[in-house]
C-alpha cells in the first residue's frame, strides 16, 4: 500500500497529476468540494424520480409507477456508485479530472431529463422509452472508460485491474447503444438491462477480487453513501412541503399544517438518525471483501428512501382531493417504503457484523407495530395528518431502543467482529 500516493500541488492550482492510486489508510480523508458538486446532479434525478412516482401512484397506475421507479432509481444509483469508488481510489482533483467529471455531470442531467419520457411509455403500455435516460448513461460511461484507461496508463501496479473495469464497461456500451437506436418491447429492454449491468458488475468482481483491486478508501466511500443516503432524504422534506403547503391552500394554518410538518420532518429525521447505526466504515476497513454485497445492497436502501418521500408527496395530493386512491392506500404508499428502509439497515446490519441481535427483532416487532396502526387508523377513517403522525414514530422505536439500550450491544458486536481473523 505505500505505493499508492497523491501528489498535491502546494501553488492551489490544478496542475496535471499521476494517477498512482490515493492511499487506502490515509487519515481524515473526506468528501471533496468536487464530489459534493457532482451529487447535486443526483438531487435533480432523485426529484424527478419520485415526482413522477407519486403522480402514477396518486392516480392508483400502482404497477406502471412501481416498475418505473424501480428502474429509474436503480439507473440514478448504479450511475452514483461507479463514479464514487473510482474517485474514492484515483481522484487526483487536477483539472483532468475535474473536466471529465463536468462531462459525467451532464451525463446525469441528461439521464434525469429522460426520466418522464420512460415513466409516461410505462404507463401508457408502449414499448419502454429509454432512449435519453441511455444517452445520459452513456456519456457518463464513456467518461468512465477514459478515467480507468488513463488509471491503467499510470498506476502499474493496478493495471489488470483498472483495464478489467475498462474492459467490462465497454463491452456494456454496445448494448447500451443498441437501446438508444432500436425500440423494444418493455419486456425485452428489462432483459437487455439484465445483462449488461450482470456484464458490468463482473468487471469489479474480477479485479477487487482476482486482480489486487482498487486503492478506494473504507472511510471516505461510507461517508459518501451517507452523503447520499442525506440527498435521498431530502426528498422527505420535499414531501412535507407539498403536504404542508396543500393544508394551507385548502384550510389556512390550523392544527393539521402543524401536525402534517411534524409528521413529515419527524419521519425524514429518524430515518435519518437509524442510517447511522450501521458500522460501515470500521468493518469495510477491516474486510475490504464485503464491499460488494454492501455497496450494491444500498441501491434498494436509496431507492426506499426516495421513494418514503414520493409517498408524502401523495398524501399532499390525497389533502388536496387531487388523488384517485382510497386514504389506506395513500398511508401505505408512506408506510411500505418507510417499512422497507427500516428492515434493510437491519439486515445490512446483521450483514456486515455477521450476527443477529435479539434486540432488534423486539425493534422490528415493534416498527410493525407502529405501522399497522397507521393504516388501521385510515382503516378507521381518522385524518390523513393523525395517521402521519403514527407512521412518523416507525423509526423512533429503533432510536429509543438504541439509545437505551442498542449502543451497547453494537459495541459489543462491532469488538467482536473486528477481533475475528480475515
Amino acid at each position: 500500500m505505500s505505493e499508492t500516493t497523491q501528489p498535491k500541488p502546494q501553488s492551489g492550482a490544478h496542475h496535471l497529476s499521476r494517477m498512482s492510486g490515493r492511499d487506502p489508510h490515509e487519515g481524515h480523508r473526506a468528501a471533496t468540494p468536487l464530489e459534493l458538486l457532482f451529487d447535486l446532479t443526483f438531487v435533480i434525478a432523485f426529484s424527478l424520480a419520485a415526482a413522477q412516482l407519486a403522480h402514477l401512484l396518486a392516480e392508483g397506475h400502482f404497477k406502471a409507477g412501481l416498475i418505473g421507479f424501480g428502474f429509474a432509481s436503480f439507473a440514478i444509483c448504479w450511475a452514483w456508485v461507479n463514479f464514487s469508488w473510482f474517485a474514492s481510489a484515483y481522484d487526483t482533483d487536477d483539472w483532468v479530472f475535474r473536466c471529465v467529471t463536468m462531462v459525467q455531470m451532464a451525463g446525469v442531467l441528461i439521464l434525469a431529463i429522460g426520466l418522464p419520457p420512460m415513466f409516461e411509455s410505462i404507463d401508457k403500455g408502449e414499448h419502454l422509452n429509454t432512449a435519453i435516460m441511455v444517452l445520459g448513461y452513456v456519456v457518463m460511461r464513456v467518461a468512465m472508460v477514459f478515467q480507468w484507461l488513463r488509471a491503467a496508463r499510470q498506476d502499474p501496479l493496478r493495471r489488470k485491474a483498472c483495464t478489467t473495469y475498462a474492459t467490462a464497461v465497454s463491452i456494456a456500451q454496445v448494448g447500451w447503444i443498441i437501446l438508444i437506436f432500436i425500440d423494444f418491447s418493455l419486456l425485452v429492454t428489462l432483459a437487455f438491462v439484465v445483462v449488461l449491468t450482470a456484464v458490468e458488475m463482473t468487471g469489479p468482481v474480477i479485479a477487487e477480487s482476482l486482480q489486487g483491486g482498487t486503492p478506494w478508501h473504507a472511510h471516505h466511500i461510507a461517508e459518501r453513501y451517507s452523503l447520499l443516503a442525506i440527498i435521498a432524504l431530502g426528498e422527505g422534506v420535499v414531501g412535507t412541503v407539498a403536504s404542508v403547503t396543500a393544508v394551507v391552500e385548502g384550510h389556512g394554518w390550523n392544527l393539521d399544517v402543524a401536525l402534517v410538518c411534524i409528521a413529515g420532518t419527524g419521519l425524514t429525521f429518524g430515518m435519518w438518525w437509524i442510517y447511522f447505526m450501521l458500522p460501515s466504515a470500521e468493518i469495510l476497513h477491516r474486510f475490504r471483501e464485503r464491499c460488494f454485497v454492501w455497496g450494491y445492497g444500498h441501491i434498494p436502501i436509496f431507492a426506499a428512501i426516495v421513494a418514503t418521500g414520493a409517498g408524502l408527496h401523495v398524501a399532499a395530493y390525497y389533502i388536496e382531493h387531487k388523488a384517485h386512491i382510497s386514504s389506506v392506500a395513500t398511508v401505505v404508499t408512506v408506510a411500505l417504503p418507510a417499512a422497507t428502509y427500516i428492515a434493510l439497515i437491519y439486515v445490512m446490519y446483521a450483514y456486515l457484523l455477521r450476527r443477529a441481535d435479539r434486540l432488534h427483532i423486539w425493534l422490528l416487532a415493534g416498527t410493525a407495530f407502529v405501522l399497522a396502526a397507521s393504516v388501521a387508523a385510515a382503516m378507521a377513517g381518522i385524518p390523513m395528518a393523525v395517521c402521519l403522525i403514527i407512521l412518523m414514530l416507525a423509526p423512533v422505536v429503533t432510536i429509543v431502543g438504541y439509545e437505551v439500550a442498542g449502543h451497547r450491544h453494537r459495541a459489543r458486536a462491532l469488538e467482536h467482529a473486528l477481533g475475528e481473523k480475515q
